[in-house]
């Protein structure tokens, strides 16, 4: 990842979004740029036209709390934005080269709690959106993703580069937009992950859909809902919230769970009886934590 690029275009982006009008500043004449210039947002964070300039020109060596806590409220930061910004403070002062870090992996006690979460679909996955682990529902749940018997299923290559992916998500712009943001937000942390890169490569050389959200720069925390046409038990829709495991460092437990009563509850009871003649047990996959990656 080129964190110098990154830094340059998530500022321009952020203030091309704000308009004068939007942080009470007086707007005289014609403009020729689209939202702030760059002299309003130095005005607004409280530095110089100089000092800011050579922030938007990706240069955020040595910034400190103080500046970056300004700039944020200056942009309009939300919460994921705000972290994000950090995360490339931190991937810009420069460190040692990193030693080599072992690879993520689901410990025997995480997987020992998906299976015992029997009525309700999980996963674990990791920052690049690997699907790291799932117990026996989070298998049925999404087993398109599981047709390649040598690739660990990942999230964002299913849903840019599988014919399957915009009708078994139906709200496939939204589900394609929330896989950019957190593969953004993961860049910002690890720039210098390999797997993430050659990732990021693969998919912009695939798909134009993903250049394009790819090139926007935009981050964002998720939880809510999320549609289904699933090919056993078709359409039904359930409630997601996801847990970040303390004790595994860039992995994220996702549950999944239906208004009782409901249609969706009834899919998710027939998705169980399915997932029952399937031929496959809770489904942690293990990393060979020596197959080092560089910085992961």
């Amino acid at each position: 990842m080129d964190s110098v690029e990154d830094i340059r275009a998530f500022l321009t982006t952020r203030r091309a979004r704000i308009t004068p009008e939007q942080v009470g500043l007086p707007v005289y004449g014609r403009r020729r740029v689209a939202g702030l210039r760059r002299e309003e947002v130095a005005t607004l964070a409280g530095v110089s036209v100089d000092y800011y300039n050579r922030l938007e020109r990706g240069n955020l060596t040595g910034v400190s709390d103080s500046v970056l806590e300004a700039l944020a409220a200056a942009l309009r930061l939300d919460d994921a934005e705000h972290a994000h910004l950090y995360d490339l403070a931190r991937s810009a002062n420069p460190t040692p080269r990193a030693r080599r870090i072992p690879r993520a992996r689901v410990s025997p006690s995480m997987a020992r709690v998906l299976a015992g979460m029997t009525e309700t679909p999980a996963i674990i996955r990791d920052g690049r959106l690997d699907i790291l682990a799932a117990n026996r529902l989070g298998r049925a749940l999404y087993d398109p993703l599981y047709s390649d018997p040598v690739r660990t299923p990942n999230f964002a290559r299913f849903t840019f580069l599988d014919p399957r992916a915009p009708s078994f998500f139906p709200d496939w712009q939204d589900s394609a937009y929330v896989s950019v943001s957190l593969l953004r937000i993961e860049a910002g942390r690890h720039p210098r992950d390999r797997s993430l890169s050659n990732l990021v490569g693969e998919l912009s050389t695939r798909s134009e859909d993903f250049r394009q959200l790819w090139a926007a720069h935009d981050v964002r925390y998720h939880t809510g809902t999320k549609r289904f046409d699933h090919p056993a038990v078709g359409e039904f829709t359930l409630s997601y919230d996801d847990l970040h495991l303390a004790d595994n460092a860039g992995l994220t437990m996702s549950a999944y769970t239906a208004e009782p009563g409901s249609t969706s509850a009834d899919a998710l009871t027939l998705l169980a009886t399915w997932a029952a003649t399937l031929d496959v047990a809770d489904t942690p996959v293990r990393i060979d934590d020596t197959a080092g990656n560089g910085e992961r």
